[in-house]
């Protein structure tokens, strides 16, 4: 008998993506988000879709009704625009991993995945481009980023009370920077690699060959794509890791090489507006994943270069495409 899956945040776009995956496993999927229908990123007919307000505590105890295994990516997101502009927002998830846990635990659900945030490191430890790669400790003594990391930080020491006081089986992941197709490309919650391949896509199409880039260009961070996610929270999930663990990339590049990868994508070479006033977020952050290799015996692979080419084709195609009326 296939195990009941509840995927909150499944109208989201790496809840999306997981629930056509669990789809094709065979899995009994119930979607929830609360975002209208229409707002979907991806929408599937043979998962049980459902509109609910995950920060309520009745919501929860609905989503979870039969439930096997819950993974919990609902969260309120953004690219660092939306992130240093909205920290009371971002604290108010905090309702919706309180009320799931406390739904997970009345059911007796048998297994509750939490996505945490590689947002919740020391700022102190990334101040230089040249950053060393975060390790799991890093996040203590706390001093993450404002409203969105504190809430992740927080949600993850809950999760573990939840584990030591009520027996739920927990496992969470730090996710580093989730990049792919059916995602946000535009509208200010957009996230660094969607947004160049965005605006290169725009500047080819235009004959415009110029884009705005936030900061200098020379900050530094690792971009995961949505496979590699896939993979390692499901098998985060079935693993024995009962800590917070890093799920990203490990191969570091300036936001210029990010850039520079989209150009020879596309085929053009555009030039560069810096904008040093923009949010630009930590200096440097990195993937250390010598935990996920020692515990998994694997680790994110999908070269960049790779992720970005099937991301720019499918924004290119978006940008290109009429929308149906």
């Amino acid at each position: 008998m296939s195990k009941k899956i509840v995927v909150a945040g499944g109208g989201g776009f790496i809840g999306g993506h997981l629930v056509g995956e669990l789809l094709s496993q065979g899995a009994e999927v119930r979607a929830v988000d609360v975002k209208s229908p229409g707002q979907w990123y991806q929408q599937f007919e043979d998962a049980e879709n459902r509109v609910l307000d995950l920060s309520l505590k009745e919501a929860c105890e609905e989503a979870l009704e039969g439930a096997d295994e819950v993974y919990n990516l609902a969260a309120d997101m953004g690219g660092m625009g939306f992130i240093e502009n909205n920290k009371a927002a971002f604290m108010l998830s905090v309702l919706i991993n309180t009320h799931l846990l406390q739904a997970a635990a009345d059911a007796d659900v048998k297994r509750f995945f939490f996505s945490s945030s590689a947002c919740v490191y020391a700022a102190g430890k990334q101040t230089s481009p040249d950053v060393t790669a975060l390790k799991e400790d890093d996040a203590y003594p706390a001093m993450p980023e404002d409203g969105y990391g504190w809430e992740k930080l927080f949600s993850e020491r809950m999760c573990r009370d939840f584990a030591e006081d009520f027996g739920l089986y927990v496992r969470m992941a730090r996710y580093h920077n989730v990049y792919g197709p059916y995602g946000t490309y535009d509208g200010g919650r957009e996230k660094a690699p969607a947004a160049i391949c965005r605006k290169v896509a725009q500047a080819k199409l235009s004959g415009r060959h110029e884009i705005d880039v936030w900061g200098d260009g020379e900050q530094t961070r690792s971009f995961m794509y949505i496979d590699d996610c896939l993979y390692g929270t499901q098998t985060i999930m079935n693993s024995e890791i009962d800590y917070p663990i890093n799920l990203g990339s490990s191969e570091l590049v300036t936001i210029n090489q990010l850039v520079d990868i989209v150009e020879r994508i596309a085929g053009i070479e555009v030039e560069r507006q810096y904008d040093l006033s923009a949010p630009q977020g930590v200096r440097g952050r990195n993937s250390d994943n010598t935990l996920i290799k020692k515990d998994l015996d694997w680790e994110p692979s999908i070269r960049l270069e790779d992720g970005l080419a099937r991301t720019y084709a499918w924004i290119y195609n978006e940008l290109t495409v009429p929308v149906a009326a």
